[in-house]
């Protein structure tokens, strides 16, 4: 197998890789195990517990899936990248373990040596709950930038359909849009993009509809090196070995598994490190070809 590099830890929660002159660090706000069903409706602990390359990593021995919600900063020709900003803090959620947090997120990307001050990018790969909390902060009682020298990318497409959506799915979660988009919105921040746009010479995004209209990956490309940000075309690596579960959480099912079976197609058995956006500690590795399916092998 070809060397993917190397994983250096800073500590629990920050974690930083090498994708040829690019520096990739991992930023974690919430990690652990729990039920598969919540995101994967056929994960099942029965159904988990057939895959044991899953464990340790990303299930338990009783069949708990381990997952992950974190960012990613890229850094790549001078810029800094923030891509997917997490639940946020202060954020009121209908889900219990997201709702209202208080966590150190700020201070780790500082340990991490990337103040929120020295963010040129915040890039999102779609406009789910997860992705977008940390775009703003309280401050004086209202939603600010948090990134204020950042220009905030959202994919046209993305932002089209969730800014005029209505009803009980446009805030099955909370005010997700009002507290954590449309604040970077009114503030001048935001560029709306196409699913293909070139942030650096080394990075640019990548479309990967299905979970939501405008969702997108993000390519990285370096001194002959390859790396890929998922985003949520997968949520777990369990579905490498069953591309045909979706997320409950999908958009557009039939989409959503045409883009997983096609992109772990074009990745099997290449040196392409994959970071998973959901993916559980060490989240990062390459997908491999495993008995007419694929895993993930780290």
């Amino acid at each position: 197998m070809e060397d993917l590099g190397q994983i250096r830890i800073v500590d629990r929660r920050i974690h930083a890789f090498q994708v040829g002159g690019v520096t990739v660090t991992r930023i974690v706000e919430l990690e652990g195990p729990g039920p598969g069903t919540f995101v994967l409706p056929q994960a099942t602990p029965e159904n988990v517990k057939r895959f044991a390359w899953l464990v340790p990593h990303f299930a338990t021995p009783d069949g708990q899936v381990n997952m992950s919600i974190h960012a990613f900063v890229i850094e790549s020709e001078g810029k800094r990248i923030l891509v997917d900003t997490c639940v946020g803090n202060f954020k009121r959620r209908s889900v219990p373990s997201w709702n209202d947090l208080r966590g150190p997120f700020l201070d780790d990307l500082r340990e991490a040596g990337c103040p929120r001050e020295s963010i040129d990018v915040v890039l999102c790969t779609h406009l789910h709950v997860d992705h977008v909390g940390w775009n703003t902060m309280k401050e004086g009682g209202r939603w600010v930038p948090t990134f204020p020298r950042a220009r905030y990318l959202f994919a046209r497409a993305e932002w089209e359909y969730w800014s005029t959506l209505q009803g009980p799915e446009a805030e099955a979660f909370g005010d997700v849009l009002g507290d954590s988009v449309r604040p970077i919105v009114e503030a001048g921040l935001a560029d709306l993009v196409e699913t293909d746009h070139v942030v650096t010479g080394e990075v640019r995004l990548e479309p990967t509809p299905g979970h939501t209209p405008g969702h997108v990956s993000v390519r990285i490309r370096s001194k002959g090196a390859e790396g890929v940000v998922t985003g949520d075309l997968m949520h777990h690596p369990i579905q490498m070995a069953r591309p045909d579960w979706g997320s409950a959480f999908d958009y557009d099912g039939e989409a959503a598994e045409t883009t997983r079976r096609k992109f772990l197609e074009a990745h099997a058995d290449r040196p392409v490190r994959v970071f998973g956006t959901h993916f559980a500690t060490p989240s990062v590795g390459r997908i491999v070809r495993d008995d007419g399916a694929y895993r993930f092998e780290v």
